[in-house]
């Protein structure tokens, strides 16, 4: 499972979902998003950072979105 933290208005955030969809739809893996305006311990854990992804509830990257290292964690 993939889970994208990110919130509205932000970039960056939206650059790392395209990845994450295409990815995710290619390798069949679900996917979510949690918004951080919506989650006060998310938004503590995570404000500076943001987009986040976690793979499998483990922080794998923040800020940009690498393709082929999102493959390569999901593929491994």
């Amino acid at each position: 499972m993939v889970t994208l933290i990110r919130k509205p208005g932000c970039h960056l955030c939206d650059d790392a979902q395209v990845v994450v969809e295409k990815v995710c739809g290619d390798l069949g893996v679900p996917w979510e998003q949690k918004d951080i305006a919506q989650d006060p311990h998310l938004h503590e854990k995570y404000w500076e950072q943001i987009p986040v992804v976690l793979v499998d509830g483990e922080q794998h990257t923040f800020w940009r979105v690498n393709e082929e290292r999102l493959r390569k964690a999901l593929t491994d």
